[in-house]
């Protein structure tokens, strides 16, 4: 199955205005741009406490 070509993204992006109208379009680009933005940041925070636990030292359960 091959990609769509010039004319057809051309078609489906005219399908698209014609049923959202460019308002809505805009609108629901931004909401993706948050969301993205929220992810990443997310991520971030993870990794970020991931990095500030110390490591458990390796045979502390062995003296228990």
């Amino acid at each position: 199955m091959r990609l769509p070509g010039g004319w057809e993204l051309i078609l489906i992006l005219a399908i698209v205005i014609l049923l959202f109208g460019p308002g809505r379009i805009s609108n629901i680009a931004g909401e993706i741009g948050r969301s993205i933005r929220e992810f990443r940041s997310g991520i971030q925070e993870a990794e970020e406490e991931d990095t500030s636990q110390p490591e458990e030292v390796k045979g502390q359960d062995d003296q228990g």
